[in-house]
């Protein structure tokens, strides 16, 4: 059963989605504020799915229960990553992507976005996924499971386009986190649009505006 979610289409009949993984402690209804912002009138007709993650104790945060896609044991983020988490949410993401195939919309034509905890779901699923997805976005996050990831990256996936936003100033995932999975990514073959910007763990009009030129190519097909 896929995961609860605020969904928006853009117009009838819609032929291309995103599905779209808020950050710690947030909820589905974070992201869908910036859809007038982000929204091209040239795009075809668009589905967003913003999904809610499960409520869980998170580690870091003294156990308090809140909506994560997986649990942080210590803010360096990579030191005993809570793997089984991971897995599980990554199987939700499957389970969002297959939900969009039974509504119409072909994998081909499904972008997974995500911001911060929910971006670092939105890479480790969709360059996992086994039939080839339209893009990745990547908002202010890293890659987890980086150990296994090469072992376990999808053929289907392995030039999938991601374009990845960070803040210069974010002091909750670290620049040099960010950088170190884009060097691994761009070490493997794939193509990553990287931006940054002065900015904390947040995100600027300024990376909506090159977000929305980037997905304008992506949603050619």
């Amino acid at each position: 059963m896929p995961l609860p979610s605020v969904d928006i289409e853009t117009a009838p009949n819609p032929t291309h989605s995103v599905i779209w993984l808020h950050g710690l402690g947030a909820d589905g209804n974070d992201f869908a504020s910036i859809v007038p912002e982000l929204i091209s009138p040239e795009w075809p007709a668009l589905r967003l799915v913003f999904p809610h993650a499960p409520t869980r104790p998170v580690t870091v945060y003294g156990g308090m229960p809140m909506r994560a896609w997986y649990d942080i044991a210590g803010m360096d983020l990579v030191s005993r990553q809570d793997e089984s988490g991971i897995r599980a949410s990554i199987t939700s993401v499957d389970a969002l992507i297959a939900q969009e195939n039974q509504r119409g919309v072909p994998t081909g034509r499904i972008l997974l976005a995500g911001f911060s905890q929910g971006g670092a779901i939105a890479l480790a699923a969709g360059l996992r996924h086994a039939e080839q997805i339209a893009g990745v976005i990547a908002l202010s996050t890293y890659l987890p499971l980086h150990e296994s990831f090469a072992a376990e990256r999808s053929a289907a996936n392995a030039a999938t386009p991601i374009f990845w936003g960070h803040g210069t100033a974010d002091p909750i995932v670290p620049l040099t986190r960010g950088v170190a999975s884009r060097d691994l990514l761009q070490s493997l073959g794939y193509p990553v649009a990287w931006h940054t910007y002065p900015m904390p763990h947040s995100v600027c009009s300024e990376e909506v505006a090159d977000l929305r030129q980037w997905m304008t190519s992506r949603l050619a097909g």
